[in-house]
């Protein structure tokens, strides 16, 4: 026990060491963080003014009450001073109660103290007011009077009342602008050239101003009747001071009226000087509307504005100087202050009017149009479209925002994108004065590659079987894909529907047309920039391949050649990796182009099938008579990469013509066949049917997956 109880008796004294005191069941920490809260120390506050005007004070507390009345008026003043907007101490009307009722509370305790305990000396109120009224009187009650009702004056008759003025006009018309100013708020929203966000905070700020300035008016009220209460309670203060100390105490009349006239004088000073200080700041405060900046900037500015003022000034106090009987040298010291301030202030008017038109003649040399230099026109637009005003407001709408024609084109990037396997080039839209007004152009590296016309205010309508519909309209022929087609009404919309027509807007209509010109030209915008990109942006491991195996065998060059063949008949290069592999397998016993494409579409087959599959689940197929696949054979000539075609027109003519009707008898049926061949003539077919049928896909027997469903439609 005895090895034990040391450590123990240390432990306890640590942790008494360490933890807080108590107090009544409290910690000392509890209550700090309790006192800390504001909302509960104003209301103490609150409570604590209420208490002095019942409970007697004694005369040091008294003192230390004085010392903060005066501080917070001081506070007060120096807040007014140096605030930019007087809404920014829109609390003002809620700390002048407070002040006027703290200042009435220590007034009330003051007079406690003087009437009670008068008779004891001129301490009897505190030191404070002791000190006030030495002072002030100098030995002399009558100069103490006449000094303490010139305050009161002063307070009541020029600040107060021109304050509470000031405080009455300005609510008024706050409150009979707010229509007006409500209204202008709304017509900038209206006209777009505020937001939401900017209409609510403006309203919100003209509600607080009415707010403010009603309040301010009311408050005005605080301190004429504070300085009324003043007057009263100096007048019963000396009255019944006198009363108390003659009838009561047994001092004489000269005694009495010195001490309670000593006394009274510095607690009406005491009272008086803060009631002027805050009265001060209520006038500042509501002087202070219209003017932005604090109270020294906004004088010091408006002041210096005018130099001649400034030297005129100078000039008067010069030739007072010089009149008989004026003190000389304090007029003439004025004189060359102000003729100094005077000069000074023109010399930075000069400086300002330097820099502004500086800044003017900047903003016109910067507004004037540069001539670009000659390699701007270099500059090539690898997509563009072209519209005449009368499609504007499909770019545009009423209130100048983008519409939907801008963010459909935004999608198809997307959407081709993600079909294609690379991202398409920005399309620049361009108003072209020289087209008709309903008349667009798709341009591809700056070369026409389709157009169009549309009738913003109508829908076109087509019928899937390409007969010509039977509603009244404008005819037409559909921009795409060649069909018949009519511009109608909105209201023919469900007429339409219900008869069986596609019914399209303007914007899908050239939104599927750019959609189509893309997917025929993308080939093209495939550049060696975009195949080095896609080529960064491999995973690791594919890079590897990429610099192990292709590399070595083909250039980039080579690897943007077989991408643009792909593309060239819609295959997606998506799935870039297997390209890559496909490519180096090739490589590996040809260095040509065509037989490494026709490798990597074998390796596609699964995904080539996958896309030309119809909603049934099958590959629709138009074969090729072993007619044709012989007669194509032989009519190859040359050896190994340089194999041509040499096929007689007539016979080439045959040809087209019976593939065109294979085509049309499948599309009879509603499908979209693909064109089966052997592998050593699908290149040369399918260059021929690109001719004139460029949708229509040509596979070789070697790009059909073998879980592919097959079902054969036709023959040629």
């Amino acid at each position: 026990m005895s090895d034990i109880a040391p450590a123990q008796m240390t432990d306890t004294a640590n942790a008494s060491a360490t933890a807080p005191a108590k107090f009544g069941g409290k910690t000392v920490r509890d209550l700090f963080n309790f006192a800390r809260q504001s909302d509960i120390a104003l209301a103490l506050c609150v409570i604590g003014i209420l208490v002095v005007l019942i409970m007697p004070m004694p005369a040091m507390a008294l003192d230390i009450l004085l010392a903060v009345s005066i501080t917070f008026a001081v506070l007060i003043l120096m807040t007014a001073l140096f605030i930019h907007t007087p809404l920014e101490f829109s609390a003002f009307p809620t700390v002048l109660l407070i002040a006027t009722m703290m200042r009435l509370a220590l007034n009330l305790a003051s007079t406690r103290l003087i009437l009670s305990d008068g008779h004891e000396g001129t301490d009897a109120a505190g030191k404070v007011i002791e000190a006030f009224g030495n002072f002030v009187m100098q030995g002399n009650f009558i100069i103490g009077i006449i000094v303490f009702a010139i305050l009161v004056i002063v307070n009541f008759i020029v600040i107060t009342k021109g304050s509470g003025r000031i405080a009455e006009v300005a609510a008024r018309f706050a409150l009979d602008a707010m229509p007006g100013k409500q209204m202008a708020i709304d017509a900038d929203l209206s006209a777009g050239l505020i937001d939401e966000d900017e209409a609510r905070s403006r309203r919100k700020k003209l509600e607080d101003e009415s707010s403010f300035f009603g309040a301010m008016d009311g408050a005005s009220k605080f301190v004429r009747g504070d300085a009324i209460a003043g007057l009263l309670i100096t007048f019963i203060n000396v009255i019944g001071g006198m009363i108390i100390g003659v009838g009561q105490n047994d001092m004489s009349m000269a005694d009495a009226g010195q001490t309670y006239t000593l006394l009274t004088i510095g607690d009406g000073l005491v009272s008086q000087i803060p009631a002027l200080i805050v009265s001060t700041a209520a006038g500042l405060l509501v002087s202070k509307a219209g003017v932005d900046g604090a109270a020294e900037k906004a004088l010091v500015t408006q002041f210096s504005g005018y130099p001649k003022a400034l030297g005129m000034s100078s000039g008067v106090m010069a030739v007072m100087a010089l009149l008989p009987g004026i003190p000389m040298i304090p007029f003439f010291a004025l004189s060359a202050t102000a003729g100094g301030l005077a000069w000074m202030a023109q010399q930075s008017l000069v400086t300002r009017a330097e820099e502004e038109k500086e800044r003017k003649q900047t903003q016109i040399e910067e507004a004037q149009p540069k001539e670009e230099p000659i390699s701007e026109s270099l500059h090539m637009d690898e997509l563009r479209l072209e519209i005449g005003y009368g499609l504007l407001p499909l770019i545009k709408n009423a209130n100048g925002d983008n519409d939907q024609l801008t963010d459909q084109i935004k999608s198809l990037r997307r959407q081709l994108a993600s079909d294609m396997g690379f991202v398409m080039p920005s399309v620049r839209i361009l108003d072209n004065m020289q087209l008709e007004p309903n008349d667009y152009a798709i341009k591809v590296k700056e070369v026409e590659s389709g157009r169009g016309s549309l009738f913003p205010e109508k829908l076109m309508a087509m019928d899937p079987k390409g007969d010509q519909i039977k509603i009244p309209g404008i005819h037409t022929i559909e921009p795409t894909f060649g069909l018949p087609a009519t511009w109608i009404e909105e209201t023919d919309r469900d007429e339409a529907g219900f008869k069986g027509y596609t019914v399209v807007d303007p914007i899908t209509v050239i939104s599927t047309h750019l959609s189509e010109v893309l997917k025929s030209n993308m080939s093209e915008l495939l550049s060696y920039a975009e195949v080095q990109k896609l080529l960064d942006e491999l995973p690791e491991k594919q890079k590897q391949l990429l610099e192990e195996e292709v590399s070595k065998v083909i250039p980039v060059t080579g690897i943007q050649r077989v991408l643009q063949s792909l593309l060239n008949e819609r295959v997606s290069i998506r799935d870039l990796p297997t390209i890559l592999e496909g490519i180096a397998e090739a490589s590996s016993y040809t260095q040509s182009i065509q037989p490494i494409t026709e490798h990597v579409r074998s390796r596609l087959a699964r995904q080539i099938c996958a896309s030309y599959t119809n909603a049934a689940g099958f590959l629709p197929l138009i074969t090729l008579s072993p007619k044709w696949e012989h007669e194509f054979l032989e009519a190859l000539v040359g050896e190994g990469d340089d194999r041509q075609l040499a096929m007689p027109p007539s016979r080439l003519q045959e040809f087209i013509h019976a593939t065109r009707e294979a085509l049309e008898e499948a599309s009879k049926l509603g499908e979209f066949p693909i064109i089966l061949t052997s592998p050593g003539v699908r290149p040369f077919v399918r260059t021929i049917v690109e001719r004139f049928r460029s949708q229509s896909p040509v596979l070789s027997q070697n790009e059909v997956h073998p879980q592919a469903k097959l079902k054969t439609i036709g023959q040629i």
